[in-house]
């Protein structure tokens, strides 16, 4: 098929590879413009913009697809279908109704469950024991459309960072069985019952809220590991909890229950086992202790 390809973050590389690797014809990439990153904050291509690049594949970095210049470029493409994979900028109806077949998205849930912008995250931290991914005609509404296909897999312990992978993986690997026989994918409406909506991850969302239950706090730090890092703060510094384990244990939520860095929660008690500070190497806390002390009954917010 004549594809445009719409995406950003490492999510969506997979499948831009396994589109190119079926042999369609991917004539345009359209990605998020260049941000700001590094230390020298100068300009960088998304994943996608890159990975489309070796591929040889022109890239187009819209900051909006609402003009009708930007809807015009697009129409011209004149391709069979848009594949959509976390692209980040809203489709205006001009531009879906644009490809032949329309506009195709890799949602990372089991819709209608989790809509919207952080699913992975949103299934961790809910405690679902299932996910997976969606393959969805788009249209107006926020991951509304009908569903052509769907592969789960479960949550089963992982951080968001090995399920947004093995998601990415069973996206991209569904999205080429779809295209290779549309016709047995016939769409189907999303059921009204079980819609939840995965809101944006706020930063303030990251810091441990040891007046939850160990269980939660344990969630909290697999949700947002590897990046941007549930933390706690200790004397003005920030230590990032990368993976932790629920033991036993009580006392006051947020203070540690011995010298091993066992923290108090609202229910039980949470011990992380991989730990960061600022600027330094993720290490276990034996090693952090070695070099800071943290003693018992020390609070930490």
């Amino acid at each position: 098929m004549r594809i445009v390809f719409m995406g950003t973050p490492d999510f969506a590389v997979l499948t831009l590879t396994a589109l190119a690797a079926a042999g369609h014809d991917v004539v345009a990439v359209y990605s998020q413009p260049p941000r700001p990153a590094g230390r020298g904050k100068q300009l960088q291509p998304s994943a996608v913009h890159r990975a489309a690049e070796a591929l040889g594949i022109p890239v187009r970095t819209p900051v909006s697809l609402k003009g009708a210049e930007e809807q015009a470029a697009f129409a011209a493409l004149e391709a069979d279908v848009a594949v959509v994979a976390a692209y980040g900028l809203i489709l205006p109806q001009a531009v879906l109704d644009a490809p032949r077949l329309g506009c195709l998205n890799v949602h990372g849930s089991l819709l209608p469950r989790w809509r919207g912008a952080a699913p992975v995250q949103r299934a961790i931290l809910a405690g679902d024991a299932m996910t997976g991914v969606t393959i969805m005609q788009m249209e107006r509404g926020l991951d509304t459309g009908p569903m052509l296909a769907t592969v789960e897999t479960p949550v089963d312990g992982k951080t968001a960072g090995e399920l947004t992978t093995e998601l990415a993986e069973k996206g991209a690997a569904l999205m080429v069985s779809v295209l290779a026989d549309l016709p047995a994918h016939p769409p189907v409406v999303q059921p009204e019952e079980g819609v939840t909506y995965a809101h944006k991850i706020e930063k303030a969302e990251s810091r441990l809220d040891f007046g939850q239950s160990a269980v939660q706090v344990e969630r909290q730090i697999r949700a947002f590991a590897p990046a941007p890092g549930a933390f706690f703060e200790l004397e003005g510094e920030r230590y990032r909890v990368l993976a932790g384990d629920v033991v036993e244990g009580s006392g006051a939520p947020g203070v540690t229950l011995d010298a091993a860095l066992t923290i108090a929660c609202g229910a039980g008690a949470l011990r992380p086992t991989l730990i960061q500070r600022a600027g330094k190497p993720a290490m276990e806390p034996a090693a952090l202790l070695r070099g800071r002390a943290i003693p018992a009954v020390t609070e930490l917010v």
